[in-house]
């Protein structure tokens, strides 16, 4: 067999439920049409990147520096490092510097090497629920162990339930806020508990790390506030992509911020290095390092996404859905009107043509996930479907 035993569990395990529904999605637009489907399916950002980014990149595409497109440090440009590392100095009070940060191939790649470089066979990750189902993947890929554990109601961390989950083989706690599927983003009281748990536990002897996936950070909701994670824990290692926030998906780039409290960064940076070689990365790609360098200050219209969110979650809301409103990213995880979620989506798929994903597909059933990253003229085409579906069930 061309395929090994264990890619053959992964296949018949995986539960690519996103892709999946985008799948059949596409199956049905090319059945019924474009403008008779509304996929609310996939994290896929329907928005463009800022004009000044394509100027930029048209700008570096032209110029006539010689070695423009060569091989660089496996870390990245140190240029662009030391740009990222005055951006998050100013922004998070710490003195990072171009030593602190390591470019990657987006949010996963940068997972990945990080999890290379940490884990040991059966060291375990805690993952509070709803959790991106990748993780699983990230995780596994390298001996670790993930540990689900369930957030509250309204999707906070559950500090009780992190306790309960630690043990001997705890190696660290990956965090997503905002989250994807629920759009939560974690309260600095519960980020101050969760430190305060860490801490005790390390006076206990056992010494554990925050991995966060910062992949929407910028995309917040009524002045929110993302709570400054690097202030409140010392032992923190920051994924960024800007494929959400510079809305370059695509274009596969990102970097890994580790705390300048971690004292043993060179450790940490030379197995990041062996670990970006050995998985085929080599290094994030060269032009949109470069990008990425010069636009951190910037983002996408984040007030577009907010009127998307309103008008969808009110609709659900009027319609007799229970839904937490989200305060950041760009979903929407209701409650399922009936306990099978999955017969429910399908439902909905058949009646309405309306596409979204089972809440299985993020370890919570009950739940479905609505991505409201399309165009505004398909959520308003949508909404009476919405509102047939709360008829028939409230």
């Amino acid at each position: 067999m061309i395929v090994s035993n264990k890619m053959k569990r992964l296949i018949r395990n995986q539960e690519g439920w996103t892709r999946k529904m985008f799948e059949e999605g596409m199956q049905m637009k090319k059945t019924l049409g474009e403008d008779k489907v509304y996929d609310f399916s996939l994290g896929n950002p329907d928005v463009e990147p800022p004009q000044a980014l394509k100027s930029a990149l048209i700008d570096m595409l032209t110029q006539t520096t010689p070695g423009t497109h060569k091989y660089m440090e496996n870390s990245g440009y140190l240029s662009v490092r030391e740009r990222i590392a005055e951006y998050l100095k100013m922004h998070y009070g710490l003195p990072f510097t171009g030593k602190h940060i390591f470019m990657s191939v987006g949010c996963a790649g940068g997972i990945n090497i990080l999890f290379k470089s940490m884990l040991n066979k059966g060291d375990e990750i805690i993952v509070p629920s709803p959790f991106f189902w990748e993780f699983k993947n990230y995780i596994e890929n390298f001996g670790g162990i993930m540990r689900l554990v369930d957030t509250k109601e309204d999707f906070q961390l559950d500090i009780e339930k992190i306790e309960a989950a630690i043990n001997d083989k705890t190696k660290a706690i990956l965090i997503n806020s905002p989250n994807n599927p629920t759009g939560a983003v974690y309260s600095e009281e519960s980020l101050q508990e969760l430190a305060k748990l860490l801490y005790r536990k390390r006076e206990e002897g056992k010494e554990i790390y925050i991995v966060a996936d910062e992949a929407y950070k910028k995309i917040i909701y009524d002045d929110a506030v993302l709570p400054n994670i690097f202030e409140i824990y010392d032992l923190v290692v920051s994924i960024t992509s800007h494929s959400k926030d510079l809305a370059l998906p695509g274009e596969r780039i990102g970097y890994i911020a580790i705390s300048p409290n971690i004292k043993e960064i060179d450790l940490l940076i030379s197995g990041l290095i062996i670990s970006i070689r050995a998985l085929g990365f080599v290094n994030a790609p060269a032009l949109f390092q470069r990008a990425a360098g010069m636009f951190q200050e910037n983002s996408v219209d984040v007030m577009e996404y907010k009127k998307k969110r309103d008008i969808i979650y009110n609709t659900l809301i009027e319609s007799g859905f229970e839904c937490v409103k989200p305060g950041g990213a760009f979903y929407l995880f209701p409650k399922s009107p009936i306990k099978d979620e999955l017969a429910f989506v399908k439902r909905v798929q058949r009646e309405e043509r309306i596409l979204v994903v089972p809440g299985r597909g993020f370890g919570r059933s009950g739940y479905f996930r609505i991505a409201y990253c399309v165009t505004m003229e398909k959520i308003m085409n949508a909404l009476d479907g919405f509102r047939r579906i709360g008829k028939r069930y409230y």
